[in-house]
């Protein structure tokens, strides 16, 4: 099973690579942590890393997008009516394409 580490500096990850995280810091450096899930990348160049949860958070998507529950929530929720939309971040809602 791979691993990958994340290289992180200022919170954000900067760099990853597949390896041991313990091996990077070791033998590379700076912060190394791991962003490996039953063997699959978890993370992407930009994402912050919670040391406090130990956790990932990806680029914040809008500005009035909201972070809760682990994801990124907007103001008003998607339509449950079968048609595709996309968010307008200027009217803060929701518009069918």
């Amino acid at each position: 099973m791979k691993k990958y580490c994340a290289l992180i500096i200022e919170n954000v990850v900067s760099e990853i690579i597949v390896g041991d995280y313990v091996w990077a810091n070791n033998n590379l450096g700076g912060e190394w942590v791991d962003c490996t899930t039953n063997g699959e990348l978890i993370v992407g160049i930009g994402y912050t890393y919670l040391e406090s949860e130990q956790d990932f958070r990806s680029p914040q998507p809008y500005p009035s997008w909201t972070w809760a529950n682990k994801t990124w929530n907007p103001p008003t929720p998607y339509p449950n009516d079968n048609k595709e939309y996309k968010w307008s971040e200027e009217e803060l809602e929701w518009v069918a394409i």
